[in-house]
């Protein structure tokens, strides 16, 4: 009976000592070749920049916001750029009105030519005429169309989907596409964005542990804080030149499905696995 009991007790013991893996993670396997830590970090940090001097009308985003590719961010004050389109849609219609009147001149100087009245001179130069109002024409046009392209710049809109790192303006501020030098100058962006999906672990490899990594490698990464989330990665990029005080060679490692446990600028660990051997088997 005695022993029917400590039976049971052991078993009780082994199922609370059972530890639950999240559904977020893998249990980790055997055939890490290597382990480090580095940085999460974004894979493409995007500052919008203007692509000219201007003040910032309105601004409608935050810190930390989602935005989607095509989204309106920022509204630069316009007044210039549509006096400059009006301007420019009136030369446009002085230059239709000179080619149409060219264009009549030629039609009847071409008849005065039939009928023997005006010599081919008069044909050649009244032809000229009309190329030279048409070629006007065109060059109006293009200035229209340049006019209507700085207005569409004052629109500022998101290039992808993604999250506001930083707001480096207010409503108001005056910004510029470079910088002045000063401290005191214009700002040269808006904001600062970048995909929260498209994360890479940058971690720094010493020289001796090179030959255990390469391109497309299989690795786990797991979050300093959070130690118990495992997920799945490649080596997507070795640089090509070391860092000779160091002795160490960075390798940036893209993560697969990322989630909010993920954060930028954290540490996290890297396991690599298999081996050079191993893949060219």
């Amino acid at each position: 009976m005695g022993e029917d009991k400590d039976k049971s007790t052991s078993r009780q013991n082994a199922n609370n000592s059972a530890v639950a893996v999240p559904t977020n993670s893998t249990p980790r396997a055997n055939g890490a070749v290597l382990t480090v830590s580095g940085y999460i970090v974004n894979r493409e940090r995007i500052e919008l920049s203007p692509r000219f001097m201007g003040v910032v009308k309105w601004i409608g985003v935050r810190k930390g916001d989602t935005v989607t590719n095509g989204q309106v961010l920022v509204l630069l004050d316009d007044a210039e750029q549509k006096a400059r389109l009006l301007e420019a849609e009136g030369r446009l219609a002085n230059t239709k009105v000179a080619v149409n009147k060219a264009d009549l001149d030629y039609e009847r100087v071409k008849k005065l030519i039939a009928d023997k009245i005006e010599t081919p001179q008069m044909e050649d130069d009244a032809r000229l005429k009309l190329e030279a109002a048409r070629a006007s024409q065109r060059e109006a046009q293009g200035t229209v169309e340049l006019a209507r392209t700085y207005l569409d710049w004052t629109v500022i809109r998101s290039p992808i989907n993604g999250v506001v790192l930083e707001k480096l303006v207010d409503a108001g501020e005056l910004v510029s596409p470079q910088s002045f030098g000063g401290a005191r100058g214009p700002s040269t962006a808006f904001l600062a964005m970048a995909d929260p999906k498209d994360l890479q672990v940058e971690v720094e490899l010493n020289e001796s542990d090179l030959s255990k990594v390469f391109l497309k490698q299989n690795c786990r990464i797991s979050p300093e804080a959070y130690p118990d989330k495992v997920y799945e990665g490649h080596v997507a990029e070795i640089a090509p030149e070391a860092n000779r005080q160091k002795g160490t060679l960075q390798v940036k490692v893209q993560i697969h499905e990322p989630n909010r446990f993920m954060t930028p600028e954290l540490s996290a660990k890297v396991e690599f696995l298999g081996s050079v051997e191993a893949l060219k088997r």
